[in-house]
């Protein structure tokens, strides 16, 4: 026996209990577009039952569904201790968006089968509808369902789309880069609304530590807390590749 094969010698009972211990392997960072070639990596890896995305929210592991309601909580803070802004996206724009127009199609945060993710526009768009019905915020006000010709304020190309719940406008505005028309709502600008969600690290430089309040944000947050996790017995199967965990992603 050595340091790599010894748990081949566990009795079954040892084997599955490891197979229920699940334990982080490393922090993989911003994904973006590598999304789904991240996923086909570590399923050939440790098969896709053997490791998951999770988040270390105030000491506590937990899937990104939990760990995304602190997000959308930064979104509701940030939007409501600022009532010109809430005014501005009800009167003036009728939908937003993330890198595509049609984002303004999603409701979910749970976007698998995208090639990246999305959240900040399903926060803000979250955020107003819950203020439709909250008579501290009579300038938000239900909409008529249904879909109208939206103008993109950063292209002046016109779009038919829903306009959003609790929007009346007939702006389309975009949340991404500095040069966005929606950068004031960008994931990097809104900040953490709980400093026990924040941390840093050393020497890690991503997108979102160079723009907006940088490792204060929401998007700050949501990265540095992304772990992968991964069963026991899977990694003890990679043998030699435990010193590299998280390779090619």
């Amino acid at each position: 026996m050595n340091r790599d094969d010894w748990w081949e010698t566990l009795e079954a009972s040892a084997l599955e209990d490891l197979s229920e211990v699940w334990f982080p392997v490393g922090q993989p960072g911003f994904a973006g577009l590598n999304k789904l070639a991240w996923r086909a990596t570590l399923d050939e890896r440790y098969g896709a039952d053997g490791w998951r995305m999770s988040h270390i929210v105030r000491g506590v592991s937990v899937p990104p569904s939990v760990a995304i309601l602190e997000y959308e909580a930064a979104y509701r803070a940030y939007l409501t201790a600022r009532p010109a802004l809430v005014r501005f996206l009800a009167s003036a724009c009728g939908n937003v968006y993330d890198d595509n127009p049609s984002n303004v199609f999603d409701e979910s945060y749970d976007q698998p089968e995208r090639a990246s993710n999305h959240y900040q526009d399903i926060s803000v768009r979250r955020v107003i509808a819950s203020l439709v019905d909250d008579p501290d915020w009579p300038d938000v006000t239900p909409t008529e369902p249904g879909e109208v010709d939206l103008v993109d304020a950063g292209t002046g190309e016109t779009r038919h789309a829903p306009r959003a719940q609790g929007f009346r406008g007939n702006l389309l505005l975009q949340i991404r880069e500095p040069d966005s028309p929606g950068f004031f709502l960008s994931p990097a600008v809104v900040p953490a609304h709980d400093p026990a969600l924040l941390t840093t690290l050393p020497g890690r430089l991503e997108w979102y530590h160079a723009e907006g309040c940088g490792h204060l944000s929401i998007e700050a947050f949501w990265q540095m807390s992304k772990v992968i996790e991964v069963r026991a017995d899977r990694f003890l199967a990679t043998g030699e590749g435990r010193l590299a965990p998280l390779s090619g992603l």
